[in-house]
């Protein structure tokens, strides 16, 4: 358990630390959702058993996060031209 919660901060520090682009704060987000998914999968194993369909439901809505993401950083990409999170701006039309 200690480990899964240092990868976290890991990964936390990342995300805080290069938020430059839109891939990297993509990824790290991700790197998140799998700590997450497996503290989930590891922890009825040790208690209860009956809790394993959690796991399962965080893995569908990593992947729909992860597709929406890459897409909404594929349409930028293309209205803005880079991934580059400075140049978004959500008050300009």
């Amino acid at each position: 358990m200690p480990l899964l919660i240092t990868m976290f901060t890991v990964v936390l520090m990342g995300y805080s630390f290069h938020r430059m682009h839109l891939l990297s704060t993509l990824l790290c987000l991700e790197g998140m959702m799998v700590v997450i998914f497996l503290a989930l999968s590891l922890w009825p194993a040790q208690f209860n058993p009956s809790l394993l369909m959690s796991p399962l439901i965080m893995l569908t809505l990593s992947a729909c996060e992860a597709g929406l993401g890459l897409s909404l950083m594929i349409a930028t990409a293309r209205s803005h031209g880079n991934d580059n999170l400075k140049t978004l701006n959500l008050l300009q039309c």
